[in-house]
């Protein structure tokens, strides 16, 4: 009987043993596989256009003469749209329309003093100019179409003799038949939401297609051009046809909040208008002007990034992560390994041992943050007196030093007794034992603990958000003093573009790519720590 029981109970652990670490893979599977799907998406994509001009201009990649040719194909569309356009504005826009007529008559008087003209038929001709000019502005301001025609119409008789033939003011003519034809489909009562919708309409145009050939280049990098990628381009279709707005219920008895298309020929807010036609012309030949295809863009490890993490990859932020880490563990393994050693070999096991194990313990469960207030407070203020690389990496190493401390201390313990005695029987010192035999015995369960520590180090934000990390810090300057320079970092960046607002709702796989590529880095650094660790094994072991 106690022989089966105690056989079940050996089955029921064996069985509970295999259960957790199933239940470990999937919980490790569940958390990686979704990350890694996101993350994938920032180097296998469906690249638009826009994209290739980027990595022409940023990074001077790509065949030119192909990508002139794309663009010479997409402009033949986007023009159609910005066709429609711009005739809308014509009747909404009224003070860009006055602003241009303004100018033109300027332009005007220029061109009558250039042209050395009779002093009482320039007063004439600039006199007629400006009754053109104040019945324009006048029509511009109302919102009487019958006052408009009126306005219009005594605009167009100056146009029927040949006084102003070839000059500007022919220019201020066409105003006026564009600007009547526009507003005879619009309800000019509206203008207001008309022109609070309308740059909208503009700005997620902008969006989608960049600026406009005509249109000065902007300073900033992520306005240089359009959506680079196919899902951020259906996410600013989306807000172009799509608004929120206040309808009566299905009852007829209250107002709610819905999601209506702007062309939506009942509750749109540019149903009868002449805009109506954007919309569908954009829906329908958003691949043409954009012309989306697969993309590997491996270079996404290695490419500087824009300001705002908007374009461009994770290379200096891999840089930067790297040199973190790597430096932190040269700070805190010796140091470590050391006081580990002496609280087994040398210290024995009084009090102040034991208050020392409690203070090191203490200090593996203070929240990192703590680490960065003081790495501020004290390696900052004393030591580097800037915020820099070696600050950072020191505070990284403080934070670690507790667990490479415990877990070199539980390795060293581990060794056998008896590997001291046969050293010290065949006449090493304790010292020299120490270094030939029982720190070699203890070498892979020392491994652990910096295994521990590198991940630990290369995914903390808080301790070099105050001591060295920066967002958009220049990469170093290794022929300079680079420890004490500022560096971005894998863990601050993914902060950096978390609290970024709408930038990181409309670039997620951003995000989620440095967090994949810090996951892969931590990866690696684990895998060749582990191979070193096996190597240490079998050489102990005598394999």
């Amino acid at each position: 009987m106690q022989t089966q029981l105690r056989q079940a109970l050996n089955h029921l652990f064996t069985l509970s043993c295999g259960a957790s670490v199933v239940l470990l893979v999937a919980a490790l599977l569940l958390f990686l596989i979704p990350m890694l799907k996101k993350g994938a998406v920032a180097v296998l994509f469906r690249g638009t256009v826009e994209f290739r001009k980027m990595q022409a201009e940023q990074f001077d990649r790509g065949n030119e003469e192909a990508l002139q040719k794309e663009i010479e194909q997409t402009a033949q569309s986007r023009q159609e749209i910005y066709a429609i356009l711009d005739q809308f504005s014509r009747g909404i826009d009224t003070e860009k329309l006055t602003d241009e007529v303004k100018g033109l008559y300027r332009d005007y008087g220029d061109e009558l003093r250039y042209k050395d003209t009779p002093k009482e038929q320039y007063t004439k001709l600039r006199s007629q100019a400006k009754i053109i000019r104040n019945h324009l502005l006048d029509a511009f301001e109302s919102i009487d179409k019958t006052e408009i025609n009126e306005y219009l119409d005594a605009v167009k008789v100056f146009e029927k003799g040949n006084s102003f033939s070839g000059t500007t003011v022919e220019k201020m003519f066409a105003v006026a038949d564009g600007f009547q034809k526009t507003i005879q489909h619009v309800d000019l009562s509206r203008r207001g939401e008309y022109a609070e919708e309308l740059s909208v309409v503009k700005e997620e145009l902008y969006n989608l297609f960049g600026p406009r050939p005509e249109e000065k280049t902007p300073q900033l990098a992520m306005r240089r051009f359009g959506a680079t990628r196919w899902d951020v381009a259906q996410k600013h279709l989306s807000f172009l046809l799509w608004q929120e707005k206040w309808v009566r219920s299905d009852d007829g008895q209250s107002m709610v909040s819905r999601k209506v298309r702007r062309d939506d020929p009942q509750y749109g807010s540019f149903s009868g208008t002449s805009l109506l036609p954007l919309f569908t012309l954009v829906e329908e030949t958003l691949d043409i002007s954009l012309k989306p295809r697969f993309t590997f863009y491996w270079q996404y490890f290695i490419d500087d990034s824009t300001p705002g993490h908007y374009f461009g990859g994770v290379g200096p932020e891999v840089l930067g992560t790297l040199m973190l880490t790597m430096l932190a563990m040269c700070f805190a393994v010796g140091p470590g390994v050391l006081s580990a050693a002496y609280l087994v070999e040398y210290a024995g096991d009084n009090l102040i041992v034991k208050i020392i194990r409690i203070c090191i313990n203490t200090l593996a469960g203070v929240p990192s943050i703590v680490y960065g207030l003081f790495g501020m407070a004290f390696f900052v203020t004393y030591v580097t007196r800037h915020p820099g690389i070696l600050s950072a990496a020191m505070t990284l190493a403080l934070l670690v030093l507790p667990v490479i401390i415990r877990a070199s201390e539980e390795a060293i313990r581990a060794v056998p007794q008896t590997y001291r005695e046969a050293a010290m029987g065949l006449g090493a010192g304790k010292f020299r034992s120490f270094i030939t035999v029982t720190l070699p015995a203890a070498g892979p369960g020392i491994l652990t603990g910096i295994i521990l520590s590198l991940g630990r180090a290369a995914g903390e934000t808080a301790p070099i958000l105050f001591a060295g990390a920066a967002a958009l810090a220049p990469i170093p300057d290794f022929g300079g003093k680079w420890w004490l320079q500022e560096t971005r970092a894998l863990s601050y960046g993914c902060y950096d573009i978390t609290v970024g607002d709408k930038l990181a709702m409309m670039v997620p796989h951003k995000q989620f790519g440095m967090v994949m590529t810090l996951v892969m880095l931590v990866l690696c650094l684990n895998i060749v720590a582990i191979f070193v660790r096996s190597r240490m094994s079998k050489k102990l072991r005598g394999a």
